[in-house]
Formats: C-alpha cells, structure tokens, sequence
C-alpha cells in the first residue's frame, strides 16, 4: 500500500469510525427514458446527475467502486470526491437475483458471487444479449484457489437471473456510462464487493447458524477496512483465503502459505477501537436473537412476494425481491413445529403417491377382470346361441334327402351278365326286305334244329366233373346273331 495512502488511512481512521452509509446522498430514481437512448454505449449521464455529483464535490470522470447486499437487493456505485474519499451516489434496487445467500461454488447451482472482484475495461459487454453486461470475473484468484467453477457471472438487464445480478435496463445505461466515465478518467480497475447482507453485529448475530459464517466472517474484515477508510481495500489472496491492506516483501500466492505481513499502524489503531465497539454490539445482539434462527427464504419464496411486479410485462421480466421481506426469524419451537408439520405433509405425499399408484394398478387389474369376464360372457352368448340354432334346426347342416332312382338302383338284384339283355325293350322288328325274307324263314328252321341239338348235348355229362354249365341262348339275341352272319353274296338276292 503506498505511504499517500497509509496517510490518509490514519487521518481518516478516526473519524470514519462513527460514520454511518450516506444514504441521504443517495438517490434511488433513474430518469433514463429508454426508448430514447438510441445508442446504448454513448449514453451521457443526465443532468440532474451531474448536478449532484457536483454538489458532492466529485468529478464526472473520477474513480468508482461496486457494492452489492443480496439480502436487501441493492447495488450501490460510489465514487471517489476530490478529497480521494469514496461517497455513495447511487443506491439501485436490484430487480433480481438467483439462488440464496451464499458463494458461487460450481457450474449450475444458481448462486450468484460473493466476495471481491477487479473490473477492467475488458469486463464491459456492450453487445450482451441482456441490454448490457458488466462481467464480475468470477472466478478470481481466491474462487479458484478454492475449486469453485462458473463463467458467464454478470450484472447485467432485462431482469431475469441465472446466478447474475439483474439489472432494469434503464439503470443498467447508467451504471455502464458511470464505468465508461471512470475509464476515461483513468481508472485502471472498479472493484465490486459483493457481500450477503451488511456486515453489522445484529446482521451477523443473526445469521450465526447459517453454515457460510466463516466465509462470512473472512469478507467482513474487508468490509470493515472500507467502512473505516472509505477507500476500496488492497485485496490479495493466500492460504486460499482473503487479505486485505496487507503489506508484504514476498508476492501473495492464493494456495500457497501466506507471506510475513503486517496491518498499516493507523489503519491497526483504528480497527482496534471499531472492533472494541463491534464486540459490545455484537454482546448485545446474541441477546437478542437467542434462541431464535434466521430462516432463509429460497428464491420461490422471494419471487411470489413480488409477482405482482411481473404483470403487464414479458415473461422474461422475474424480478425475485429481498430476503428481508421473505425470511423470517424463528424459536427453536416454532421451527420444530414446522419441521414436524413439513415431514407429516411430506409424509401425507408420499402416501398419496403410493396410494394413487395402487389404484391404478387396482383400476388396472379390475378393468382387466371385466375385459376377461366380457370376453367369457361373449364366448357363452355365442354358445347359446349356437345351441338353441341347432335346437330349432337353424345352423346345422343339412341332410342330403335320399334319391329315389340311387336307391332302387342299390336295392335291386345283381343278375347275371347274360340275362343283362333280357330286360331290354323288345327291338323294333326290322321291315321286311324282299329277297331277304325267305332267307330268315330257311334260318330259322335251321336254327330250331340245331337248338335241338345243342340241348342233347348239353344234357350230356360234362367231360370233367367241375365243368360250368353252358348259359342257355337268348333267342332274340341269336336271330339277330344269325341275321348278321348271312353270306354277303346272298345280300342282293330276291
């Protein structure tokens, strides 16, 4: 720390000791009309702010710091008057933030950083997709010294946050054109300081159980030094933890061992007789929170009690508003009341999970069953109705009727080949030709004696015993035999 600075630590330390925020320098309302601002990177800050920084004895272009107090949602910018003392000129709502008090740890989980962050000019993001950004360099030296990850952290508009602070654009124009200012003027880095809540005894009392209180309890020493001098702290970072206005021969390293150092005598002098007065409030304030607990509010809970905010607005505007206004202070009682009412509600959703689950499947067994029992009662139907068909003759087959002419052909008497003629219709007598019929008259009688004959020899004793019988001849069928053989050359005779 350079000896101009020790100087004016240990003119100031005294004094500074009793101060309190200058919050009546302040000034909450942004008369910035957006639709206006044609471009957003060139934006002069308006008159009216001129005005008060001049009656605050500060330069447009002098040097600026960040604060940020989650659990109020504020942003503070402060600049240095010619004096070289930092005052507080702006007192921004923040419109939100994500996540719950605490540091950034990983890569998703919400939480927007705390700690201590350098901002260069390179910081500045006039093409954000958010209005405008600022990045808050997270994370920095002691961040990843403890292992913790992310990118992309920033305070920025549109108001709506994933683990940045979100600004209104209207004062996000500001804020970046007091930056460009400070810049110009020839400020090489605005510090950001972003804290929980402020650093006071009954604050810290209060939240003595929250299970950041030991880093808390690191990031007050810095606070105290600022609250003290009203001069941004040297920051620096060893042993993975954070130093403030610390002199030293060796360079810090933030992992490794912590080099010889000591506390500038004035500025020692002066934290000696603020913490003397810090432990007396603080006494006071275990009092009085004893046996209570501070319950932080989750981000649901901070955004449902400003939801009124959002209407009439895009669904990309989410303002979360404070922890102040959604937390509350609790007995031991009262928080095991509402534990025990939690569990039991928790209990009564489990057992409706599990309850709904059974009737489904209860539901799903039973409408299996009916389906089963339909299909049964569709099959007996079709049953009954087959049987009665057949009862009354429908539906069964049919029974051929018997064939009348079939029947009398299979009842009648196989007879001999021989006699297959005799039943045949007498054949129509052939008209007589002449010349022809005489003939049929000398066969015939030759016939009739060779009939004789062939009944004398068949009566005659066959020549073996097991001789067949000779078929008698048909008569009708011999005429026409005999009528047939009669000599082709007689054929033409008379």
């Amino acid at each position: 720390m350079r000896l101009t600075a020790l100087a004016a630590v240990s003119l100031l330390a005294v004094a500074a000791a009793g101060c309190t925020n200058e919050t009546l320098d302040s000034f909450d309302k942004v008369d910035v009309d957006i639709t206006k601002v044609s471009k957003k990177t060139d934006y002069q800050l308006s008159s009216a702010v001129l005005g008060k920084l001049s009656s605050m004895n500060i330069d447009r272009s002098s040097p600026m710091m960040l604060r940020i107090f989650k659990e109020e949602g504020r942003l503070e910018l402060w600049k240095a008057d010619r004096s070289n003392r930092y005052r507080l000129v702006r007192n921004y709502k923040i419109c939100a933030w994500s996540g719950k008090l605490g540091p950034k740890m990983k890569e998703g989980d919400r939480q927007a950083p705390e700690g201590f962050y350098p901002l260069s000019r390179a910081n500045l993001n006039p093409n954000s997709s958010y209005y405008l950004a600022i990045n808050t360099g997270f994370p920095n030296g002691f961040d990843r010294a403890n292992k913790a990850s992310g990118s992309h952290l920033m305070i920025h508009g549109a108001c709506s946050s994933s683990g940045c602070y979100s600004m209104t654009d209207e004062q996000m124009v500001e804020i970046f054109a007091f930056a460009r200012d400070a810049f110009n003027g020839g400020q090489s880095t605005i510090q950001l300081q972003a804290f929980p809540f402020r650093m006071t005894a009954e604050n810290m009392a209060r939240h003595r159980d929250n299970p950041n209180i030991e880093f808390w309890k690191m990031l007050k020493v810095g606070y105290d030094h600022f609250e003290l001098t009203k001069r941004p702290p040297e920051v620096n970072v060893c042993e993975k933890k954070y130093v403030f206005n610390q002199q030293a021969d060796k360079p810090f390293s933030p992992a490794g061992a912590c080099p010889a150092m000591t506390t500038p005598a004035a500025l020692e002098v002066a934290l000696d007789s603020y913490n003397k007065t810090y432990a007396a409030a603080h006494a006071k304030a275990m009092q009085k929170y004893g046996g209570t607990v501070w319950v932080e509010p989750s981000e649901a809970q901070r955004k449902a009690i400003v939801a009124d905010q959002r209407k009439g607005r895009e669904l990309a505007y989410a303002p979360t508003g404070n922890s102040l206004d959604a937390g509350k202070l609790m007995t031991a009682r009262e928080i095991a009341e509402q534990k025990r009412k939690a569990e039991e509600a928790e209990k009564r959703k489990v057992e409706a999970a599990e309850r709904a689950v059974r009737e489904a499947e209860e539901a799903k067994l039973a409408a299996e069953q009916a389906k089963i029992k339909e299909t049964e009662a569709l099959a007996a139907d079709v049953a009954a109705e087959k049987v009665e068909k057949q009862a009354r003759g429908a539906g069964a087959l049919p029974v051929p009727e018997e064939n009348p002419g079939l029947a009398a052909v299979e009842k009648k008497e196989a007879k001999p080949f021989w006699k297959f003629w005799s039943d045949r219709a007498e054949p129509r007598k052939a008209e007589p030709v002449a010349g022809v019929t005489r003939q049929v008259e000398h066969d015939a009688g030759r016939q009739a004696a060779q009939k004789t004959q062939t009944t004398a020899v068949a009566t005659k004793p066959a020549a073996g015993a097991d001789a067949l019988p000779m078929p008698e001849g048909n008569p009708d069928v011999q005429v026409v035999e005999k009528t047939a053989e009669k000599p082709f050359w007689k054929f033409w005779q008379k």
